[in-house]
């Protein structure tokens, strides 16, 4: 009778250190599906200056917009570095896409006024930084994607029985997606000067 409870005690404790192990390998795949993300956006927060630059000579008229532009750019930036710095906090990852959703719209209204200067539309230069914007933007929904996955399983493992008091016991936080309350914020900018 001793050796069942004693088999019966270490199986629950294998099940106990198995649960611990799969909330912290679903909890650092997200992170590092975060990562994922903080590389592309910080390629496109890099490109963002680049392309306010050269559209400064040729729409002198705009300053309004351009201004925003990286007000909207630095905005969010320092939203992802305070995302970036802990992944797990959901306010950050929500401030995140706030400030990412007004830089997409900053743009469109770049973009739309770029339109108006067939100059500005035919420059090497803008053609090739808003081609590199528009990758960029591609690849940051495909980080997006990944990184939401990852989020989605962390957050079922994480509720579950019974990792649910696994995740209880050392305090596992429910993780945020990445995600655009609006549907029509979930497209990427459109960049095109063709």
């Amino acid at each position: 009778m001793g050796w069942i409870v004693l088999l019966l005690i270490i199986g629950l404790v294998l099940v106990f250190i198995s649960t611990y192990n799969r909330l912290v390998t679903a909890r650092n795949a997200f992170k590092n599906a975060f990562a994922q993300i903080d590389v592309q956006l910080t390629r496109r927060y890099d490109l963002i200056p680049n392309l306010v630059e050269i559209a400064k000579g040729y729409i002198k008229h705009e300053r309004e917009t351009l201004e925003a532009v990286i007000q909207a750019r630095n905005s969010a930036y320092q939203g992802l570095k305070t995302a970036a710095a802990d992944p797990g906090n959901a306010a950050a990852v929500q401030k995140l896409s706030g400030a990412d959703q007004q830089l997409g719209g900053a743009l469109s209204r770049l973009m739309a006024v770029a339109e108006a200067y067939p100059d500005l539309k035919a420059n090497q230069t803008m053609m090739q930084l808003s081609e590199e914007l528009t990758s960029t933007e591609n690849k940051v929904a495909f980080a997006r994607q990944a990184y939401n996955d990852a989020v989605m399983t962390y957050n079922n493992n994480r509720e579950t029985f019974p990792s649910s008091l696994a995740a209880g016991m050392f305090n596992f936080q429910p993780a945020q997606p990445l995600d655009s309350p609006k549907p029509e914020a979930r497209e990427a900018p459109k960049v095109s000067f063709t």
